[in-house]
């Protein structure tokens, strides 16, 4: 039977409500204590909000921006209810979020007009690196188009076996070499593959070391001029693959790799299992990059398009 099936829109609400339901509960439970007593917004319910921001991983640079936008509120209306806090919160993160994301998309596309579209996805080990890149090479099969994988991770036996398992599980070609090669000499060969195969999406793996930033910077720089060689604006997107279960590990994650390589794009993994799903919001705000896809359980189906209205709603469905 074909791993290929129709999910309807209701089905992926469903499984994004679910996946954000423990960050959900874990920021209403700090929220109503916040405000247990209180019939209007002053400065100590700011305070207590501020504290349940920041403790619910929403960074400390994005929660000051915040309160200062709902202070501004406040200012404007001296009487704002608390029964009013969870609207205007809502808003004001919405608000933030379309700073840095402006698509509603929910379906896996990539331009036309770059053939093949090579995608670097980046992160260090154990964040569901080749995972994610295993479901989005599902994703982008399932739209018709024709996948290419190359293992770029050469440093770890294993990360070269898991992306072979993807790879036969979606049934695409994937294009390596053994453990210890050189991985610039793996992007080239993918992508010569793919340009003479006519592929749609590349997808290369790069190692997931977060050692020295100095090698990191001239590994990852070495692997784009040698994807160049072959397509001279590639990658035409860097992934950076972030765990969501870390918290604030995840931005400290964020900051090096940005250091180390111009990343166009980030992938916020595992956030079904934890109530750390507000760095989603923090780490989308003070790196001014977008999240294209967030992880919301284990399945085949459970890597989704970011979409900033449905993130907010399920976060803040009561």
């Amino acid at each position: 039977m074909s791993i290929f099936k129709n999910i309807f829109s209701k089905e992926k609400k469903n499984t994004l409500d679910k996946g954000l339901e423990k960050s959900k509960d874990s920021f209403f439970g700090k929220l109503s204590k916040a405000v247990a007593g209180k019939s209007k917004v002053d400065d100590e319910v700011l305070d207590n909000l501020e504290e349940v921001l920041v403790t619910s991983d929403v960074g400390v640079n994005t929660t000051l921006k915040i309160i200062e936008r709902i202070e501004e509120r406040v200012s404007k209306d001296k009487y704002l209810g608390t029964e009013e806090l969870n609207k205007i919160l809502r808003e004001e993160i919405a608000g933030l979020l379309s700073e840095t994301n402006s698509g509603e998309a929910d379906e896996f596309i990539v331009p036309i007009d770059k053939k093949p579209y090579v995608i670097m996805v980046v992160g260090v080990n154990g964040v569901g690196k080749t995972t994610t890149i295993g479901k989005l090479a599902y994703q982008f099969k399932k739209q018709g188009k024709k996948v290419v994988l190359g293992a770029g991770d050469t440093f770890r036996a294993a990360a070269i076996d898991q992306l072979q398992v993807w790879a036969e599980r979606v049934d695409i070609p994937i294009i390596k070499q053994k453990m210890g090669s050189d991985p610039a000499s793996v992007a080239f060969d993918t992508l010569n593959s793919a340009v003479a195969d006519g592929a749609d999406v590349v997808l290369i793996d790069t190692a997931g070391r977060l050692h020295n930033k100095v090698n990191l910077m001239n590994e990852l720089s070495k692997v784009k001029r040698v994807m160049q060689k072959v397509i001279s604006d590639a990658p035409h997107d860097v992934l950076l693959v972030l765990d969501g279960s870390t918290g604030q590990n995840a931005f400290e994650q964020a900051k090096q790799f940005t250091k180390a390589t111009e990343v166009t794009s980030l992938a916020v993994t595992k956030l079904d299992g934890t109530a750390k799903g507000g760095v989603v919001i923090g780490i989308s705000d003070q790196f001014q990059i977008p999240v294209k896809y967030i992880g919301v359980g284990e399945g085949i189906e459970d890597l989704q398009v970011f979409n900033k209205y449905e993130f907010v709603d399920s976060f803040f469905k009561i």
